[in-house]
């Protein structure tokens, strides 16, 4: 976002530099200018042999970027503080490494292993997950991914049951209006005009419907980020609902709307 990453000779050397997320950088310089400041972690003390660390660890680091924000504490908790230092300036014993493959990602591990031998012929490959998984497996994902199918169910079931309702409500207007469209069709209407005719008039009902809907999604919006995380006034989700259900509510009311054009005039003239 700010700044710049560490180059390759930086890394080499270990050189005391990092770089901090949007979060610290707010939190701790919030003019904005925390590229070129420096701090200090008193803890990033040379330990060997389990926490190996570069000389001057323990010194005075500058920062010399800022990223953006990535969840570091979990699905719900708000963002930590967070930097980024040089492997080469503090190691763990335990490092995990994140490897991005363009195939599926176990597929690699023969060859991870490979490259590992060559590096240190005595280092150990402990635990190997594709990440995928490993966030599959969170207890907090869980939960979220119930949450999002609960709602998808209950969603569908309103949606069955507001088109079941929409063709309810068409199909008693279109009856009793047969003799109105018995008239038209007599005086010279075609049955596209019938057709458009019942449309129109359910289009009212249904645009009503969705301008209910979506001051009510604004409005309940903070109340149903307590169980998901993600917010309902993305442009792109609320218009491709919106989308949806106007291809709900017609295909609802075609099936009223055909009959209706499909009415004899002399029938339905003598229609009670």
């Amino acid at each position: 976002m700010q700044g710049r990453l560490w180059d390759h000779a930086e890394t080499m050397r270990g050189a005391p530099v990092a770089v901090i997320n949007q979060t610290m950088a707010r939190q701790c310089w919030p003019r904005g200018d925390a590229i070129g400041r420096q701090f200090r972690i008193p803890g990033l003390k040379n330990e060997p042999p389990y926490r190996p660390a570069a000389t001057g660890s323990e010194g005075w680091l500058q920062i010399v970027g800022v990223v953006a924000d990535a969840r570091n504490d979990g699905l719900r908790n708000p963002i930590k503080p967070a930097l980024y230092l040089p492997y080469t300036l503090r190691m763990q014993m335990f490092t995990q490494i994140l490897v991005r493959t363009r195939v599926p990602p176990l597929s690699m591990l023969r060859a991870v292993r490979a490259e590992l031998v060559q590096i240190d012929k005595d280092q150990q490959v402990m635990q190997v997950r594709d990440l995928d998984t490993w966030i599959a497996d969170m207890r907090e994902y869980a939960q979220q991914r119930l949450m999002a199918r609960l709602f998808a169910i209950f969603a569908l079931l309103a949606l069955l049951l507001a088109a079941a309702g929409l063709y309810s409500v068409v199909s008693y207007g279109v009856a009793t209006r047969i003799n109105e469209f018995g008239i038209r069709m007599a005086l010279g209407a075609k049955a596209w005009d019938v057709v458009r005719l019942v449309l129109s008039a359910t289009s009212a009902s249904v645009g009503a419907g969705l301008a209910a809907g979506l001051a009510l999604t604004l409005i309940f919006d903070k109340l149903a980020q307590q169980w998901l995380t993600e917010s309902s006034r993305d442009p792109i989700i609320l218009g491709g609902l919106a989308v949806l259900l106007i291809i709900v509510a017609a295909l609802a009311c075609f099936a009223p709307a055909r009959r209706a054009a499909s009415v004899d005039p002399s029938e339905a003239l003598r229609y009670e």
